[in-house]
């Protein structure tokens, strides 16, 4: 049986790649065939293949079911700025429905464990009105949420928990990415997060010398998901 989530994380560099890359790599030394997409990207470096996201690139190194570079980020901008912007100076329209068909092809691959990454955190606009969190709800996908811990890290987490809920989505796991070592009463802060986000803590992410989807599946556990 095939299942699928929508990552998202509490803000911009929270660490939803190292964290998917993990969950990805960790799948797959369980035996399950994987795939992920990463809808778009801002950040891309121009390379004689086209625009490319080390991020993107990060979650197609992943993928067991073979994807192509297209496929996985369908919608590249170079400035590595909001996307909503990086669209808006490209002249793109980044709707939810140009982002949707892309997203529901790897869906269709049926992989055992897919992932598909959010950009920033879960209220990223997209035109008009949109929002990238608009994606998930069309796609119906349960959501995993990366809290990136630092100061203020409660509450982010807790109020994305709290629009997770409302946009009518299962938060069915968070994990601990300690994007900041020296973060002050560091254990209370986790025991926090634990007592208050209504969904199990999948893992806790140190500070690692080398942050490779080898190294951080070792601290995630996929049997907490539901």
């Amino acid at each position: 049986m095939s299942v699928a989530y929508f990552i998202t994380g509490t803000d911009t560099d929270a660490g939803k790649t190292t964290v998917a890359a993990g969950l990805l790599h960790a799948a797959r030394l369980s035996g399950l065939s994987t795939a992920a997409g990463k809808p778009v990207a801002s950040g891309c470096s121009v390379t004689p293949q086209g625009l490319r996201n080390a991020d993107a690139l990060a979650l197609q190194a992943e993928s067991s079911i073979k994807l192509t570079y297209d496929e996985v980020n369908p919608v590249a901008f170079e400035p590595a700025i909001a996307p909503h912007l990086a669209a808006r100076e490209a002249g793109v329209a980044l709707t939810v429905n140009s982002l949707l068909q892309p997203m529901r092809h790897i869906l269709s691959k049926q992989a055992d464990f897919t992932l598909i990454e959010g950009a920033g955190g879960w209220r990223v606009p997209l035109a008009d009105q949109s929002n990238l969190s608009d994606l998930a709800v069309a796609l119906g996908l349960p959501v995993i949420l990366v809290v990136g811990v630092r100061l203020g890290c409660i509450n982010h987490a807790l109020l994305s928990a709290e629009a997770i809920a409302r946009d009518g989505l299962h938060l069915v796991g968070w994990v601990a990415n300690v994007t900041d070592g020296k973060t002050s009463r560091l254990e209370e802060n986790l025991a926090t997060l634990a007592e208050r986000l209504p969904a199990p803590c999948l893992g806790r992410v140190p500070r690692l010398k080398k942050t490779s989807a080898e190294n951080v599946a070792q601290y995630l556990h996929l049997e907490l998901l539901d």
